[in-house]
């Protein structure tokens, strides 16, 4: 069996994003809006501004964000990348809260969005609108 990995190997992408990024980029993409600040950012996602303020600051050096006036706007980059994964959150909550009905839970959505892919996503999507 040549194809088994570890978990940490499969985490391991090499990707630009990573996953707390794609958790920035997807709030910014809820939130747009309204006018987000690192001080309305770190409210939402739960986090300390000083940590909010670094993951903005490499946003920014990926050309995923701009902050202007300390306001916070995606590039059309980011908007491109931020609605797909607004969407893959949509279609994987969709589907749990059919699934476990009155047992949802939001942190299951947020555990599996990100190690979800493209192909999976997309017949999820499929599914969902055929059997649900």
């Amino acid at each position: 069996m040549d194809d088994f990995y570890t978990l940490t190997t499969y985490i391991h992408n090499n990707n630009l994003i990573t996953y707390p990024m794609e958790d920035y980029l997807e709030m910014i993409y809820r939130h747009q809006t309204e006018k987000i600040t690192i001080t309305s950012l770190s409210k939402y996602l739960n986090i300390k501004k000083s940590s909010c303020s670094k993951m903005i600051s490499k946003l920014k050096s990926l050309n995923l964000l701009i902050v202007i006036n300390n306001f916070i706007y995606l590039t059309n980059e980011g908007i491109k990348i931020a609605s797909y994964l607004y969407h893959r959150h949509e279609i994987i909550e969709k589907f749990l809260k059919k699934l476990n009905k009155d047992n949802f839970k939001l942190e299951q959505v947020e555990k599996v969005e990100h190690f979800i892919d493209e192909i999976t996503l997309a017949n999820l999507e499929k599914y969902i609108d055929y059997f649900c």
